[in-house]
């Protein structure tokens, strides 16, 4: 019996060592690769995860550097209250109280001059026997008639800014003091409506209302036991100002580039930002309800309710608008990869311009030049077109939802009319101009 087995030579024997030892050197590399790609994995969600966090806190910090630290925006702000029904009441009731706690109504019809005592007592009569009521009715009526007379908004600004300063106190700690900032409240001094109340009240007969010295009365604009311990908190998110949201992008923008899969990460990372921001938004209607049920027995619901949305108005515009905008991206992201669902959905696109496309080719629509222009250089127009639609979006000030939705629909649009310039025509197609000549 012979031993079919041949004896390795030493070239044989040398070269299977060379070809072990690349083995091992790629299985090496390899585990120290999966090794780095796990750190950078890590290193990636991290900054994330941060970014997601500070997204929230960043629209804070927007809110506090343009609407509490900047008096001609906090102005142009509450300034449509002034046309709110519930605070113009909220306003003459706070005002009649104020006068009524100073008219001496005992003297009130023998002090009257002969000449202006009939007209006095005729508009008191008609408002009821007593005399405190009729007054008081009297009174509140003319403080109605100015809150709600087109004088009133000039004077709600007024008496806003200069009561910026204490609301900026009360929110960060910092600014001066125009404004009584008493305990928890920030109130704003209603003197100039008063003043235009008696002198209301003059020309309608009461003249005592002239004797009343200037009247400093308080209407509460915010009202929270917790303002003493947000001022710190609030007094850095508006510090940061504009920095925060530079930041926040910053980290996510860092963390999707260090990932393995950058196009998933990019997804993942603005839903997730979106995601964060829609929770502030949850938070500050839950807020509003917790707010309003605390309020004393003597505050208007209704007028503090309207103070408080429009306060908040610019945090949840900004707060629909990151939603929007991580919604877009997050779609732009997905659309652009290469998964089966959105090759399909690139597919009906592309097949709905072609049809399109085709129709016009049979109605004898001709290009001329510009066809093979926009084919030739599509990449360069389409990137010319999302860097526009970008600059648009940074240029505009305090973009919306809708402004992003209006955006990117826009782009859409552009860009389909690029694939319809630029798309190849169905072999054989030809005008029915050409087929006829």
């Amino acid at each position: 019996m012979t031993d079919d087995k041949k004896p390795v030579s030493p070239e044989e024997q040398a070269e299977l060592k060379e070809l072990r030892g690349r083995v091992a050197a790629l299985e090496s590399e390899r585990a120290k690769g999966g090794s780095r790609h796990r750190g950078r994995s890590f290193l990636a969600a991290v900054l994330i995860v941060i970014g997601c966090v500070l997204a929230p806190l960043a629209v804070v910090a927007s809110w506090a550097a343009d609407t509490v630290g900047d008096t001609d925006r906090y102005v142009d702000t509450i300034g449509p209250l002034a046309s709110d029904p519930d605070v113009r009441d909220a306003v003459a009731d706070r005002a009649t109280e104020a006068l009524m706690s100073r008219l001496d109504l005992a003297t009130l019809l023998s002090d009257a001059p002969a000449a202006d005592r009939p007209r006095l007592e005729k508009a008191l009569g008609k408002l009821g026997d007593s005399l405190e009521g009729a007054v008081r009715s009297f009174v509140h009526d003319k403080a109605r008639a100015v809150a709600g007379s087109d004088a009133f908004e000039n004077i709600w600004k007024q008496i806003n800014r200069q009561a910026h300063s204490s609301l900026d106190k009360a929110l960060t700690g910092s600014g001066g003091g125009a404004v009584k900032l008493a305990g928890d409240n920030v109130t704003l001094d209603l003197a100039p409506l008063v003043d235009r109340v008696k002198q209301r009240l003059v020309d309608e007969g009461m003249t005592v209302a002239g004797r009343i010295p200037e009247v400093h009365t308080e209407f509460t604009l915010v009202r929270s036991e917790e303002i003493g311990k947000a001022k710190t908190y609030v007094r850095l998110l508006q510090l940061a100002g504009n920095w925060l949201p530079v930041i926040a992008l910053v980290l996510v923008t860092a963390g999707v580039l260090l990932s393995v899969r950058r196009r998933r990460s990019l997804v993942t990372a603005v839903l997730a930002v979106a995601v964060a921001t829609g929770l502030l938004g949850i938070g500050l209607r839950v807020f509003r309800v917790l707010y309003l049920d605390r309020l004393p027995a003597n505050v208007s619901q209704d007028a503090a309710a309207a103070v408080y949305d429009t306060m908040t108005h610019f945090l949840f515009t900004t707060v629909r608008m990151v939603v929007a905008l991580g919604v877009v991206v997050a779609l732009a992201a997905w659309l652009t990869g290469g998964g089966r669902r959105a090759g399909l959905v690139r597919g009906l696109w592309t097949a709905g311009i072609g049809a399109v496309r085709s129709t016009a080719d049979r109605a004898g629509m001709r290009l001329g030049p510009v066809g093979p222009f926009v084919r030739r250089y599509r990449t360069w127009i389409t990137w010319v077109l999302v860097a526009a639609a970008l600059l648009i979006y940074l240029l505009w000030s305090y973009p919306t939802g809708w402004v992003v939705v209006g955006i990117a629909l826009c782009l859409l649009f552009l860009l389909a009319v690029v694939e319809f310039l630029g798309g190849e025509r169905p072999e054989g197609a030809r005008p029915v101009a050409a087929e006829t000549a």
